[in-house]
């Protein structure tokens, strides 16, 4: 494994095959838990890796945007044969939501942490597909031609279905210090100081035995099809992953493709969301934000007239889609800069929202709430990560949020989180809950 940065990670050497098998997940039943996935079945997208080819790291959001622009150039890979078409990536990782957070936890998974694999299998149209990547030096040829072989030849053909489990959960959860926080930021709101914060809590959970977060992954994927679902692992053995609904951007041939995702309730309360005054005025915050913030990015910028639904499992949401063609010159590091963290995760107006945050929230958010997805050529992927959870052996710790504004209770932003940590719960295998 070589890091970014050093004077012979320039450049990688990479090649590709065709692999007759159905499932990139498989593989884990083969090579063990992959260091990275990432599945998105709306776009057809679905990627497993193992081992590290290479890795790049940022110590601060500056850094992140340096680090961001070498990967997304055009010259990091050379090609055996022909390039891949449509694979996503080649790096996989995130960021964390802010700078501050003091909690050893975070500490393996750095600000910004992104993977290269030794080798990785995603979905076309056509099937699946695998690469095999290396540093470029003497003999590396070989060794990715070595990989693809192995790959291809012990790869399983079935799919990966999720094992039936049900396990018994020791959870804690402070209700009190985060109904304290919520009366906090409306006593805030009312004084004029911000229109919107969004706070997050944890939630710890202990098993008896070590998850399986293969199996979570599976879950996952099953029950919310029309999320993202992903996994990265840290060099200590802990991994954050979790399936998010939030896309923050998708940038592909200058194009770039976001979405505003504010308002929730509960399913059956899915008729009443959109005439919600309280859910709109959440919701508009952030549509509203997202357009300035990209008006200095590209000419025309396009939004959805009115917000639609996006409905899941647990949880549906108001949604705006917003489209935009960029200006030259502008790529995924300035659009992240530019976009994250969208009222939709921090408030409005940002700032003021995020010093209420790191001064009130006594939480380090880590990971959670950042931008995690793949990033290539000209290309990229980056979603929210939302729904999403801390695992390490026996332990989780499942984070959620709830955006609160003027008409914000402490108790109903409480039952709001309660219902968004479901999709985690169940995935580690609660089913009680």
């Amino acid at each position: 494994m070589t890091t970014l940065g050093s004077p012979d990670a320039s450049r990688w050497v990479a090649g590709w095959s065709v692999l007759h098998a159905a499932d990139p997940l498989a593989g884990a039943d083969v090579w063990g838990e992959p260091c990275v996935y990432w599945e998105q079945p709306s776009r057809g997208e679905a990627v497993a890796g193992w081992g590290e080819a290479g890795l790049a790291r940022a110590e601060d959001a500056p850094r992140a945007q340096d680090v961001l622009r070498r990967l997304s150039a055009p010259d990091g890979v050379r090609w055996l044969e022909t390039p891949a078409q449509d694979m996503p990536g080649p790096w996989f990782g995130g960021m964390r939501f802010s700078s501050h957070g003091e909690d050893a936890a975070w500490a393996p998974f750095g600000f910004g942490r992104w993977t290269l694999p030794e080798w990785m299998v995603w979905r076309t149209a056509e099937g699946l597909r695998v690469a095999a990547f290396a540093p470029e030096g003497p003999g590396a040829e070989h060794v990715v031609r070595e990989r693809l072989a192995r790959v291809t030849s012990f790869f399983p053909t079935q799919a990966r279905a999720p094992r039936d489990v049900s396990r018994a959960l020791r959870m804690s959860a402070a209700r009190p210090a985060f109904e304290r926080q919520v009366e906090h930021a409306l006593e805030a709101i009312r004084a004029e100081r911000f229109h919107k914060v969004v706070l997050a809590r944890a939630v710890e959970v202990e098993a008896d035995g070590d998850f399986d977060r293969v199996d979570i992954l599976a879950r996952l994927r099953e029950h919310y099809p029309r999320c993202a679902t992903f996994l990265f692992r840290a060099p200590d053995g802990a991994a954050f992953l979790g399936a998010t609904p939030e896309t923050l951007c998708r940038v592909e041939g200058g194009q770039l493709e976001t979405e505003a995702l504010a308002g929730s309730a509960a399913p059956a309360l899915a008729e009443r969301l959109g005439t919600s005054d309280k859910d709109r005025r959440e919701h508009m915050a952030v549509v509203h934000y997202i357009l300035r913030a990209l008006k200095p990015l590209a000419a025309q910028v396009e939004a959805d007239r009115e917000p639609g639904v996006l409905a899941l499992r647990n949880v549906v949401h108001l949604r705006t889609g917003i489209r935009a063609g960029l200006d030259q010159g502008v790529g995924v590091a300035e659009v992240m800069a530019a976009l994250h963290p969208t009222p939709a995760v921090g408030g409005t107006p940002r700032e003021n929202a995020l010093a209420f945050i790191s001064s009130h929230e006594a939480l380090d958010r880590g990971w959670y709430a950042g931008p995690v997805g793949w990033v290539g050529p000209g290309r990229a992927h980056q979603m929210v990560a939302l729904r999403s959870a801390w695992v390490k052996g026996a332990r989780a710790r499942l984070f959620v949020g709830a955006g609160i504004v003027a008409g914000s209770s402490a108790e109903s932003e409480w039952r709001e989180t309660e219902m968004k940590g479901l999709a985690m719960l169940r995935a580690l295998g609660g089913g009680h809950v």
